[in-house]
């Protein structure tokens, strides 16, 4: 599951410039896209990042090395999170190799493979989907919940992030299981909150607008007049995946103290009601 050896698990302890941390951030979908920038956000933030990633290529050891450069520890983990049984491995491995873990931000999702009508979508791209944006992640949050839970002596500000979409509550027909999956998504968010709040663990739901990362490649053009005229988006212009970590890391630093469940719309206004 952890492609690096033991020696360079030392290293990435060693190459912290500071033991005055954060604890550990696991960051799913974390290779490329938003996923890299929240581990960058999160690194400069003071936390110590396992990288997941479903795929094992160039992306997850450039986002660890990326990391390291902000001077905090991070080891890359390959990761199905639809692969509920390799959790209680891979959670043992990152304590044993980075520590506790503080935060999770489940960032992780695939999108519809072909956008059509819904009367053609299939129980195999139905399901396969549900899998991994839902079905996997509201399970790898039990896991991870239930040993934040378990640690008693916690002393530094724990979090769970859900990064949903704006397609929680925007219906898009030609991809409507990944607006359902959003949407189920949103509502586990508010479930754990309330579950979760009297164990000092906050849960916040990040919904994303219109995001430039390789997810959107397919749509640029589509999209590219709406944005610029204002009619998708209220700032006219794309968001970045910058924009999504540096929300999230102002969330997880206690940025915006006396809130979980609450929903933050990243999206350029992309979700006011309009005439």
């Amino acid at each position: 599951m952890n492609d690096l050896s033991a020696g360079e698990v030392g290293v990435a302890i060693l190459e912290r410039t500071s033991d005055l941390g954060r604890g550990v951030a696991i960051v799913t979908g974390a290779r490329r896209g938003i996923g890299r920038a929240i581990c960058l956000e999160l690194a400069g933030a003071g936390f110590d990042i396992a990288v997941a990633d479903v795929m094992s290529d160039e992306g997850g050891p450039e986002t660890v090395r990326l990391v390291r450069e902000r001077g905090r520890g991070a080891l890359f983990y390959q990761l199905d999170i639809a692969k509920t049984g390799d959790y209680a491995e891979f959670l043992s491995q990152v304590e044993a190799q980075l520590g506790p873990v503080n935060c999770l931000i489940n960032n992780a999702g695939i999108q519809v493979s072909e956008r059509g009508d819904l009367l053609d979508v299939s129980e195999e791209s139905f399901d396969r989907l549900l899998d991994v944006n839902l079905r996997g992640t509201f399970f790898l949050t039990q896991a991870v919940a239930r040993r934040m839970v378990a640690r008693s002596d916690a002393s530094q500000e724990r979090s769970i992030v859900f990064i949903t979409s704006a397609n929680a509550h925007l219906v898009s027909p030609e991809k409507g299981p990944y607006c359902i999956s959003k949407a189920g998504l949103s509502m586990a968010s508010q479930q754990f909150a309330l579950s979760l709040a009297e164990y000092g663990i906050c849960v916040y739901e990040i919904r994303p607008g219109l995001i430039r990362t390789d997810m959107t490649a397919d749509v640029i053009e589509r999209y590219n007049a709406g944005i610029e005229n204002g009619t998708l988006s209220a700032i006219r212009r794309w968001g970045q995946p910058e924009d999504i970590a540096r929300g999230i890391a102002t969330l997880v630093t206690g940025g915006i103290p006396f809130s979980t469940g609450d929903v933050y719309n990243i999206g350029g206004g992309m979700q006011l009601p309009r005439l």
